[in-house]
């Protein structure tokens, strides 16, 4: 089969994306993005080109900038430019220059996606397989938990990297098969940035003693995703014992954790709330400490404390959030109320509980934004076929005027699909044409 049509089987076999969806393509202009716009001209897909000037080498920045340009031109595709002071902005924020590109080039593709009138909905990077494999090996010398041996993801909320089933040679391959043109990016070449070091060198050696080194690392990292899979499962089950929410809260009985005797359980629950790996034998003493005794997240935003026989996870600052942004990948969302828990799941029975919001999975797109509901706001109440106003909702379910003044929603894309605690939006609900529900249990603070 032609690399054209893995490539093709390969997105939909993924559900990366659909055909009609509109495109933008990260592209440098070296052999791994000029394959992957030569593979969306030939599948037919709508697609606009970025490409990001990090001004870092000179001529050859200039050269790359206009070669893309071309090939834009070449396809009859919108082009997309953005020039960047990357040392200015990694002298900034005390950054590498590698970490700095890749801040602004991410943030960049996320303001070209995500603004309002953007009609692009979807970005594909260039990434393949022996990138991949760099990657895991890299994780695995600096040090990593399971998730860093599973490699990049193919797909994370609107970033698709279709290429991640294929080899170098094999783009290099189609390269010469369709007489494409490219840039070779000189700084590839040379040694002193890791990922090169175990490109050229590392790799290499390894080859000589296992010439099957890049086919038995994918073959690893295909099982460990396996693995992740099982083991996220066991650790929601855990958490699921463990965790006693209260408000925006978190409580966890110490002697019912520590009794695990598992350093990778307590990651994966502090984790969460940005603690770091090297925190986790500060958690241990803390275990041992007085009632009282805290420890702070590197970014200050929430601290363990120790009260009592408890572990009580909390933000640090008192003051109320106003708008909170809830990606697929969230499973706990804190608000000043208490917490939404979220599921995806193929029960399609309808929930009679206020506190439990069942949705039809398809008709939901992430992000989802939290937030105090305002005046103006209206939607469509589950069972009536005509907007209401909130104001006028709240009215007819005579809600006090305590209970109107802390009422929240949750919007996708301007449009309010459940006001929380009361009632879902109509447009939302489950039908008989239903497969996959979105489930989202509003666990209020006062729950004891």
């Amino acid at each position: 089969m032609s690399l054209q049509k893995r490539f093709e089987e390969n997105i939909k076999q993924q559900n990366l994306f659909l055909p009609k969806d509109k495109l933008l393509l990260a592209v440098s202009g070296g052999v791994d993005s000029v394959v992957l716009c030569e593979l969306c001209k030939q599948a037919g897909y709508i697609f606009s080109i970025a490409h990001c000037n990090f001004k870092l080498r000179d001529k050859e920045s200039e050269r790359d900038k206009e070669f893309v340009s071309g090939v834009a031109k070449k396809y009859s595709v919108d082009f997309y430019l953005k020039e960047f002071d990357t040392e200015k902005f990694a002298k900034e924020n005390k950054l590498s220059i590698q970490e700095a590109a890749r801040k602004l080039r991410y943030d960049w593709f996320a303001e070209l996606l995500l603004t309002r009138n953007s009609q692009l909905t979807t970005l594909l990077t260039a990434h393949h397989a022996d990138d991949n494999i760099e990657t895991v090996l890299m994780n695995f010398f600096r040090g990593t938990g399971l998730h860093g041996l599973t490699g990049i993801p193919s797909s994370i909320n609107y970033i698709k990297r279709p290429l991640l089933a294929f080899s170098k040679e094999e783009l290099i391959q189609f390269v010469k098969e369709n007489n494409l043109e490219f840039v070779e990016d000189s700084s590839n070449q040379s040694t002193k940035y890791t990922r090169n070091f175990f490109r050229h060198e590392i790799i290499p050696l390894i080859a000589n003693a296992y010439p099957q080194v890049k086919e038995n690392l994918q073959d690893n990292i295909d099982r460990f995703k396996e693995i992740e899979k099982l083991y996220k499962i066991s650790v929601a089950e855990i958490k699921k014992k463990l965790y006693k929410v209260k408000g925006n809260e978190v409580h966890i009985p110490v002697k019912q954790l520590m009794g695990y005797n598992n350093k990778a359980l307590i990651y994966e629950i502090i984790s969460e709330y940005g603690f770091s790996e090297k925190q986790i034998e500060e958690v241990i003493r803390l275990a041992e400490s007085d009632s009282g005794r805290y420890i702070n997240s590197p970014d200050n935003a929430n601290r363990i404390i120790k009260h009592r026989h408890w572990f009580i996870i909390s933000p640090v600052s008192s003051g109320e959030v106003e708008n909170i942004i809830i990606e697929k990948e969230d499973s706990n969302v804190n608000f000043p109320l208490g917490m939404l828990r979220i599921e995806t799941t193929s029960n399609i029975e309808p929930q009679t509980s206020n506190m439990v919001a069942t949705l039809d999975a398809k008709e939901i797109e992430f992000p989802l934004l939290l937030r105090k509901w305002k005046q103006g706001d209206y939607f469509y109440p589950l069972g009536m076929k005509k907007k209401k106003k909130l104001a006028r909702f709240f009215i007819d379910q005579k809600l006090s005027k305590t209970q109107k003044e802390n009422a929240w929603i949750i919007e996708m894309n301007k449009k309010i699909i459940w006001v929380v605690g009361n009632r879902i939006d109509e447009r939302f609900k489950i039908t008989d044409k239903t497969r996959s529900v979105l489930k989202i249990s509003f666990i209020n603070g006062q729950i004891e």
